[in-house]
């Protein structure tokens, strides 16, 4: 069993930066592929980024590849996810989520585990 939570959202403008982070319960997490994913009002939950145990690929959605970085320290069961060159249509919800999706990582049904969410608003 693993429990997320995430932190870090907020408003910010565009052109701004944040950091999420997605902090961990449990010895197993690092044994499980991290996802982070977004949905913004009146849309369906969207991948944004996951990373696999090592941390060594990733994975990125088209429309963040090159602003956002997504990494994860597994001594400390935590996650982030480093926004830069944020834009308007970035505002969002995000959810980090966690499980074993193989291939489809970007698959929001394959994952088990997921956090409560955290708003990012950005501002034009």
């Amino acid at each position: 069993q693993v429990q997320l939570v995430e932190s870090g959202g907020g408003l910010v403008q565009a052109g701004g930066s944040l950091r999420l982070s997605c902090a961990a319960s449990g010895r197993t997490f690092s044994t499980y592929v991290m996802g982070w994913f977004r949905q913004a009002p009146g849309k369906e939950r969207e991948f944004v980024a996951a990373i696999k145990w090592l941390g060594v690929s990733r994975y990125y959605a088209d429309s963040v590849k090159g602003r956002f970085t997504i990494s994860r320290d597994n001594a400390k069961n935590t996650g982030y996810l480093q926004m830069n060159s944020l834009k308007p249509e970035d505002t969002s919800v995000y959810y980090c989520a966690a499980g074993n999706p193989g291939f489809r990582y970007d698959d929001r049904g394959l994952y088990n585990y997921w956090g409560q969410g955290t708003q990012v608003t950005v501002s034009s």
